[in-house]
Order: C-alpha cells, then sequence, then structure tokens
C-alpha cells in the first residue's frame, strides 16, 4: 500500500521518509506545547487557553501512538525504536538508516511520555483561583493539589528535554551537515544508501482510525463522559403578604 499523501512524482535521488500525518503531528504538538507553555506561565484569564491547548495535546498523543503502529514505514515504532546495541552504534557514528536514529528514538518516546505526564496530570489540577482541570471533580481536591504540583514541577523535565531535542538538531546541521528540519517540512530527505526506499503504509483508512481515535480521546478528556452539572437549586419566591 503506497503510504498517506506519497507524491505522485518521485524527486531523483531522494526518498519520502515522513508522510503528511507524521509532519502535521509534529507541527502541531510544537505548536500546541508552545501555546501551553506560554500560557501557563502567564496565568490568570490564559488559564483558559491553557487547557484547551492540554486537551489538543492529548489528541495528539493519542494520534501518534496509533500512527506508531498503523502508520508509514518510518513513522512506525518499530522501525526506529532499537535495543542497547544500536544505541551504542550510534554512538559510535556507524549507525545508517532513515527516519529517526537510535538515540532520536529515545527522545520521541521521552517528549511522548512527557507530554502525556503533563496533560495527564494538568486534567486534574487546579491553581486555587479559578481555573479547574476538566476532570477536577474525578478527585479530591487533595489529590487534585498532588497532581498540579507533578505537573508544576514536570514541566522543567518537558522543557529541558526539548531543550535538548533543538540542541541536537542543531549539532546535526551545523556538525554534521545533516539537515533534520527540511525532511520533517517536506517529507523528502537524501538517502544514506541507494538501497534505501521510501515509506510504505499508512493509508488513508489508518489516518481516519487514528484521527477517530485522537478525537474520541481529546472529548473524552474535556469532560464528555462526565454527567452533567445538576439543575441550579430554584430561585426562592417572595411571599406575596
Amino acid at each position: 500500500m503506497v503510504c498517506f499523501a506519497l507524491p505522485r512524482a518521485p524527486k531523483e535521488d531522494r526518498v519520502y521518509v515522513w508522510d503528511f500525518p507524521t509532519r502535521l503531528f509534529h507541527w502541531s504538538l510544537v505548536a500546541t506545547v508552545a501555546v501551553a507553555f506560554v500560557t501557563g506561565f502567564i496565568g490568570g484569564t490564559s488559564m483558559e487557553l491553557h487547557g484547551k491547548a492540554g486537551i489538543a495535546i492529548v489528541g495528539l498523543v493519542a494520534f501518534r501512538i496509533v500512527w506508531g503502529i498503523a502508520g508509514s514505514t518510518y513513522a512506525r515504532f518499530a522501525s526506529f525504536v532499537r535495543g542497547p546495541a544500536a544505541i551504542r552504534a550510534a554512538l559510535r557514528g556507524e549507525w545508517q538508516g532513515l527516519g529517526h536514529n537510535p538515540l532520536g528514538a529515545l527522545s520521541v518516546l521521552g517528549l511522548l511520555s512527557l507530554s502525556a505526564l503533563q496533560v495527564a496530570t494538568g486534567l486534574f489540577g487546579n491553581d486555587d483561583i479559578s481555573f479547574n482541570g476538566p476532570l477536577y471533580a474525578l478527585v479530591s481536591k487533595e489529590t487534585s493539589d498532588m497532581l498540579t504540583g507533578v505537573h508544576v514541577q514536570a514541566i522543567w523535565a518537558l522543557g529541558a528535554l526539548i531543550a535538548l531535542h533543538i540542541a541536537a538538531i542543531g549539532f546535526y546541521v551545523r556538525i554534521k551537515k545533516d539537515n533534520l528540519v527540511l525532511p520533517m517540512l517536506t517529507g523528502w530527505k537524501e538517502p544514506p544508501s541507494a538501497s534505501a526506499e521510501s515509506a510504505r503504509g499508512g493509508g488513508l483508512v489508518a489516518f481516519a482510525v487514528a484521527l477517530g481515535i485522537a478525537l474520541s480521546a481529546a472529548w473524552a478528556v474535556s469532560g464528555g463522559l462526565l454527567p452533567p452539572p445538576p439543575p441550579p437549586a430554584p430561585a426562592a419566591t417572595t411571599p406575596s403578604w
């Protein structure tokens, strides 16, 4: 099966690595995490947008997990999650291949895991002023405060990993002369060997399933499964006498 959105006229000396859904996910996650960072630090009235960004990240993470199973060749976890031997080979500069290298795989898994931790804790969190996460009602105030503490502390770990990720990209661009950004924009990359093949799989049906699960996850964590709030108490009537 040809991978989703594969251009009909492949370019010479290049292979199609990153399918459109993978690229759309990547830049959408960049945007929503940036919004979540900024609004979280601003606080106040920005917390409503912060909560919406968190819900969007839930959907994006869910999509990437499904796409990592049913997506095209180089988007699948099975194609880039390797063991210690592959990691040692990458550290020695001996790894050759397309997609994420074994070290990049650790970064991808770390970013997905920390993003999931952030949104999972934020969904139940509160700011002790006016904002509560959409699932706040499911836990006690003490549990919410504990999860809020984890949410606040874990942001520094996520920020450090993002900074390391950006530094690694800069290292590859400046030192190794390997532009990792352009392929994530265009999908195309010059292969390390003539035998490299363009990505396959991840068709329209797989995309529809991944998108449906992502939207369902976002709907659920936004409070879609919670019972409706009780009706307001009737207004007190004033005696006629």
